[in-house]
């Protein structure tokens, strides 16, 4: 086999359902199977279910509707003869050796030989699971650990067997990269692989030792928190999110396979609140809530924390220990002397010290467990990483000052840390006490890395330029949450007349969470309350016609943005040639929520899209309707896909479902535009006029009757029909892009001196939650 094409899942929970959305995902076929259920006419009514449910479930694990066309239901009494047709078959059912024995038998009975097997087992060794099978399924075999939900977690452990084939291996592990999205991470045969042998032991020591050191649970998960760089759900808040009853099931297959002594049995205790709670119902944000809830009694939302000694509920309260506020790196809270501190150093360096002492049972290296938890668990930093920034000779001694065994790797250290920078390259301490490079996979360029051994061309405090070789150039956004301010523009300006001078090509890339939550409203709003409405006049003109410089520049730019491209930063890849999109990019004008009108080119773009697509009834009405709809709602994209659907990304922009390799993907599609290339031509567009105007006003009139739109959503509703019906001109005709651009920034310029708007500018200031849909 050389290349899979089609797959197949078997059990249809939320698991094996999600593995198969994403794979439909991908592109690609997928079979999803599951038992026929005793007395059921239907019998792919569990496979049938499972699809349905994701079609309603947010967050969505499809990405579009193509997607879900592409799984098709079966069970495993009528259908399992169709394995013969597929070239990886995904074992996705419970965690009983007996059942999933009993299923590969039968799978291997009809299944073209050479075809990849894999068990996404979360705990069971490959070793145990091939015990007693014929040759050439152990041959086949392996485990793909995929984590939930799996469109959205990055990460996939790998485990391999002796007799394992490792070019079938390396296939399915291609496959995961560059069609699934996932980091693969090799591990060795051992109980609960890396991830959960690690994640599940700190969650249990998280819970125990807060009610140990009488914490809260929003105190625990304060401590847990930002300070360790890892996702302010902290520990109470995780099992919340991932589900009481599901801990104890990974724990009976830990305790079974992991040998005494471990630490992993000295944190499964029994704790009779959490029996309690899953009894009752309470298993977290699926059930009736959990360490947390939301009280709905009273007619109102009111979040609620369980008390760990009472096991009542009462208000949640944030934390306000003054020393804890203080105290914002891991160091500094492990060293606090109080119950908070003896909390995160009783918690950390049990945790910190476990992973040393596994690393080499588990991986082949230390990089490979860090990479795990960052992409499994959602720390900024891996076990080696934080040891690194507590400082590996402080924490041996404050274990060895508290009695806690320390284990060799941290003891022979001897004044070294794990990660070191050589000439510019990673490098991480092997296991044998050896420097080595930390090694990208084949093809992954990472910005990161680039900025380790060069010196940007062009930089100012928002913004910079990198050079990434063979005439491409990377034009970076660096402010807070990669906002757009004038700094940007002013050195994008820059960039333009650089890259014409001395490069072929424009790659718009950055390494943020978000690709930019748009318009710096921060500055703006500072404008404002100073009366200052020259500056904000400037600032729109300077985008407008940056956009414009950028739109109609001699080379090709390619804009490659990942997580949030909202507002101004939506407006960016509207401006360029191409777009790269990560597959898990949420893109859109939102402008009109926070009470104004896109202004940098938004408005045009779009209906020039909509106009030029084929896929709405000729005339000019029905591509301002649409883009009226659009923008007026503060619509975002939940995928990549559905910005296409949304005719911000075309035919010819691209999707990389692997973060990774985004760069690189963005880098090869700007290198392929520059033979021949030529600027596009000047836009032309046709306009409804007064009459268009009405009639989107109207719509808005109707939102606001039903009691969804505020008097000054039906304003900016106004403001937003005059741009898109072409203004007061009774002329229905072709307009340039000058006269749009007018008319945005007149909307714009009414809008932002309006209170109601300044309001929504406050509200979203001080809440720091950029705005979506």
């Amino acid at each position: 086999m050389v290349e899979i094409r089609k797959v197949a899942v078997i059990g249809a929970g939320v698991m094996g359902s999600g593995i198969a959305a994403q794979v439909a995902n991908a592109g690609h076929e997928v079979l999803l199977l599951d038992i026929v259920p005793e007395g059921n006419e239907n019998r792919n009514v569990v496979a049938e279910t499972a699809l349905e449910k994701m079609k309603k479930a947010d967050p969505a694990p499809f990405m579009s509707r193509r997607a879900m066309g592409l799984v098709t239901a079966g069970n495993i009494d009528d259908d399992l003869e169709q394995l013969d047709q597929v070239d990886w078959i995904i074992e996705v059912v419970v965690e009983r050796l007996d059942i999933k024995q009993a299923l590969y038998r039968r799978i291997n009975a009809v299944r073209r030989k050479g075809t990849a097997i894999s068990s996404n087992t979360s705990t069971i060794p490959l070793k145990t699971l091939v015990s007693g099978m014929p040759e050439d399924f152990a041959r086949d075999f392996m485990i793909t650990h995929f984590f939930n939900p799996p469109r959205y977690m990055r990460l996939m452990e790998l485990v391999k067997g002796e007799k394992t084939d490792p070019t079938l291996a390396a296939l399915v592990a291609d496959f995961a990269d560059r069609k699934l999205g996932k980091s693969v991470i090799a591990c060795h045969d051992r109980p609960g692989f890396i991830a959960n042998r690690l994640g599940v032991t700190w969650i249990q020591l998280g819970v125990i030792k807060a009610i140990e050191h009488g914490l809260t649970v929003e105190e625990a998960d304060a401590v847990m928190g930002r300070p360790f760089g890892i996702p302010k759900t902290g520990i109470f808040g995780l099992i919340d999110l991932v589900g009481l009853d599901l801990m104890p099931h990974i724990s009976i297959s830990l305790k079974a396979a992991l040998p005494e002594g471990d630490l992993f049995h000295d944190t499964n205790v029994d704790l009779p609140l959490v029996t309690k709670m899953i009894a009752e119902g309470y298993t977290g944000r699926k059930g009736k809530g959990g360490f947390y809830r939301l009280n709905r009694s009273g007619g109102e939302k009111i979040k609620e924390a369980i008390d760990l000694d009472t096991g009542e509920y009462r208000l949640s309260e944030k934390p306000s220990d003054p020393s804890l506020k203080a105290a914002k790196k891991p160091r500094e809270v492990m060293a606090l002397d109080d119950r908070l501190g003896a909390y995160a150093f009783s918690v950390m360096a049990a945790t910190l010290g476990y992973a040393a002492s596994i690393a080499g049972e588990v991986a082949d290296d230390v990089a490979a467990i860090d990479e795990v938890m960052r992409l499994g668990y959602n720390w900024k930093w891996g076990p080696f990483e934080l040891i690194d920034m507590i400082g590996a000779d402080w924490l041996v001694s404050k274990m060895q000052a508290e009695g806690i065994a320390v284990p060799p790797l941290l003891e022979k250290l001897d004044n070294r840390s794990f990660y070191r920078i050589e000439d510019g390259r990673r490098q991480v301490l092997g296991l044998d006490g050896v420097y080595r490079d930390v090694v990208r996979p084949d093809g992954v360029i990472m910005l990161e890395d680039i900025k380790r051994v060069s010196q940007p061309l062009l930089k100012n405090a928002s913004a910079a330029l990198w050079d990434l070789g063979d005439g491409i150039v990377c034009f970076e956004f660096t402010s807070k949450a990669n906002a757009m301010d004038a700094e940007i523009m002013a050195l994008l300006d820059k960039t333009i007349g650089l890259v014409k001078k001395r490069f072929k090509a424009l790659v718009i890339y950055n390494e943020g969470t978000h690709f930019s939550v748009g318009a710096n409203l921060g500055l703006a709003l500072f404008a404002a309350n100073i009366a200052a409405w020259g500056e904000i006049d400037k600032l729109v003109s300077a985008g407008q016609s940056t956009y414009l410089k950028l739109k109609y520049a001699e080379f090709p730019v390619v804009a490659a943005p990942s997580g949030m491209a909202l507002g101004g930063g939506c407006e960016i890849l509207l401006h360029s040639d191409a777009i790269q999109a990560h597959a898990e990019s949420y893109i859109g004008l939102v402008e009109c929520g926070v009470g104004l009108v896109p202004a940098w080119g938004g408005c045009k773009e779009m209906l020039t899209r909509w106009q030029t697509s084929g896929k709405l009834p000729k005339g000019p009405m029905p591509a301002a309707a649409k883009v009226f709809e659009m923008i007026s709602t503060a619509t975002v994209s939940k995928s990549a896909e559905e910005a296409r659907d949304m005719m911000i990304l075309r035919q010819h922009d691209g999707v990389t479902m692997n973060r990774y390799r985004l760069l690189a993907d963005a880098k090869k599609k700007a290198l392929a535009m520059v033979d021949g290339y030529r600027p596009p031509l000047a836009d032309e567009i046709i306009l409804p006029g007064p009459a268009g105007k009405t009639a989107m006003v109207m719509a808005a009139e109707g939102f606001a009757r039903r009691g969804i739109a505020t008097p000054h959503d039906l304003t900016v509703a106004g403001e937003l029909a005059t741009v898109l019906s072409g203004g007061d001109t009774d002329i229905i005709d072709r307009i340039g892009e000058a006269r749009i651009l007018e008319l945005e920034h007149e909307s714009f310029m009414r809008l932002v001196r309006t209170i109601p708007t300044l309001q929504r500018f406050e509200s979203v200031v001080e809440t720091g939650r950029p705005l979506r849909n």
